[in-house]
């Protein structure tokens, strides 16, 4: 099933990013596809990118509310919002295991050999901290002297985007050389600090900085495809704590905010106790665990 995942990765990035004529053009695609919401964090900007990503558009819809209502001008952009909703509501989190760039990036450079460490649960709850703010209070209220708000996030802080489209647009772009300052530095310092964090923990960016990820988190109790826990199968053996990437016990919370459906936990569990539902309907029925005798 992982190998399978892993093709799934592979081939949302090529979906998400199939101009592949940027090396010649040395821009950014522009054409009818980028009306598309990508379901991962997969940056508008990018040289490659056919899509939008959903969080630096929502972010430019909060920062042109306020303009637009000012001017007499309703026209608010509910179908960002929309999209997103429809991902997760169907989906929820399971784009961060299956459709996610930065998260198959994050996958690859932490099979580096190198120590492994934990990552503190309390940090979860940073990712909420910067949807909150960066892509949704910030852009909405500081505005400039037009009533304008900013990308903050992706101004500021997105390692994704640096990764995606700051490098590759000053190597592709020598001009842009001569605008850079403390912002790409900050940026690309906040992007070495993930990618060092990565090699020593599973998916970091994920668990504990994504906005995204948060968005897609709040819809955990009612996705339509969710992994479900059959208690009386359960043995508590505890083997899904050890190969979730996300740090989940599934076991003792079926319900995780964190849960990203990667399935390495339905691998692991040998009294196939977990499966995958759509709509509650099971998609493979698991064999029952023979009783024992004399018990």
């Amino acid at each position: 099933m992982d190998v399978m995942r892993k093709w799934v990765q592979v081939l949302f990035f090529f979906m998400t990013n199939g101009y592949w004529k940027f090396p010649y053009t040395r821009a950014i695609y522009k054409g009818p596809l980028k009306v598309i919401c990508s379901p991962g964090l997969n940056c508008y900007s990018c040289p490659a990118s056919t899509t939008y990503c959903p969080i630096g558009s929502l972010q430019q819809l909060f920062a042109g509310i306020r303009i637009s209502i000012e001017t007499g001008q309703f026209f608010i952009g509910f179908y960002v919002i929309g999209t997103m909703g429809v991902i997760g509501g169907f989906v929820g989190r399971m784009v961060c295991g299956w459709a996610c760039p930065f998260g198959l990036f994050q996958e690859l450079i932490h099979k580096i050999p190198s120590p492994k460490f934990g990552i503190w649960p309390v940090l979860r709850y940073f990712k909420y901290g910067l949807l909150i703010f960066m892509v949704v209070l910030l852009p909405l209220f500081a505005v400039d002297e037009f009533g304008t708000g900013e990308p903050w996030f992706c101004k500021y802080f997105c390692p994704a985007g640096t990764l995606e489209a700051g490098i590759p647009m000053i190597i592709l772009q020598p001009a842009l050389r001569m605008n850079l300052g403390w912002i790409f530095a900050l940026k690309v310092f906040i992007l070495v600090f993930f990618i060092v964090w990565a090699v020593l923990s599973s998916r970091p960016f994920c668990r504990t900085a994504c906005p995204l990820g948060a968005f897609y988190a709040l819809f955990s109790r009612v996705k339509l495809v969710r992994l479900n826990l059959d208690l009386n199968l359960c043995t508590h053996c505890q083997a899904c704590h050890d190969v979730c990437p996300m740090g989940v016990r599934f076991n003792e919370s079926p319900d995780d905010l964190e849960c990203i459906s990667c399935l390495a936990c339905t691998k692991a569990c040998k009294a196939n106790a977990i499966n995958l539902e759509i709509g509650g309907i099971p998609i493979v029925n698991q064999p029952k665990r023979p009783e024992l005798k004399g018990v």
